[in-house]
């Protein structure tokens, strides 16, 4: 749980964000964290994120510094042990620009995250903000539509006869033989999508040619 409340912020956007993996609301104070906590939400290696984590000393000051999440990654038997990651939000430009005066700061919160076996890094919107980003918003959007048992099926279905892969536009189209049918079956292609039941490559920009793929095992069915 986080150790410091976010304050309301007239100068910038903080809000809450619905975070189903953590189960609970999460706290952010910029657009910028925002984003990065949907990018973590959909990213299978992650297990869990916390914002406002810990409190670090800073000698000589009497604030202590609280870096903006804690990210915690899956351990399987199978894949390289991956260490938390304790990060600071920043823009790029930020970053840059107030360097001197990040950089004590910064460099004892490496050697606590480092106390603890974690590793203490920034994030800014050159990484954060990318096509990826995009998609998965868009993909928001439709998590959680209601959708019946009988339209999944349908589409479900009607992708696995086209091979278990085809391209948006060529699933739409062999579901739909009216512009009318394409209207309800759109937000459950990408709902499917969004839910996982339905597989894309991300990081690429949503197109008509996006191509769609059931999961391995339930395309092998």
């Amino acid at each position: 749980m986080p150790v410091r409340k976010i304050p309301k912020n007239y100068l910038g956007v903080t809000g809450g964000f619905a975070s189903q993996k953590n189960g609970r609301m999460l706290g952010f104070e910029s657009l910028l964290e925002k984003d990065l906590f949907v990018l973590l939400e959909y990213d299978d290696e992650v297990l869990s994120f916390e914002e406002q984590p810990v409190r670090i000393p800073l000698a000589g000051k009497a604030k202590s510094y609280v870096p903006d999440v804690l990210i915690h990654y899956r351990q399987t038997p199978s894949s390289r042990a991956k260490k938390s990651i304790l990060a600071e939000v920043k823009t790029a430009e930020d970053l840059e620009k107030n360097k001197a005066k990040y950089a004590n700061k910064f460099a004892v919160a490496k050697r606590w995250a480092a106390s603890k076996g974690w590793v203490f890094q920034t994030r800014s919107d050159k990484e954060i903000r990318s096509q990826r980003l995009a998609f998965l918003k868009f993909l928001r959007e439709y998590h959680y539509i209601e959708a019946e048992a009988a339209q999944i099926s349908r589409v479900l279905v009607g992708l696995r006869d086209l091979g278990g892969h085809a391209t948006y536009t060529k699933l739409l189209h062999a579901l739909c033989p009216s512009e009318e049918a394409q209207l309800t079956t759109i937000p459950v292609i990408w709902h499917l999508v969004a839910t996982r039941q339905i597989v894309v490559d991300l990081n690429q920009a949503i197109s008509d040619e996006v191509v769609l793929e059931l999961p391995k095992s339930r395309g092998e069915e």
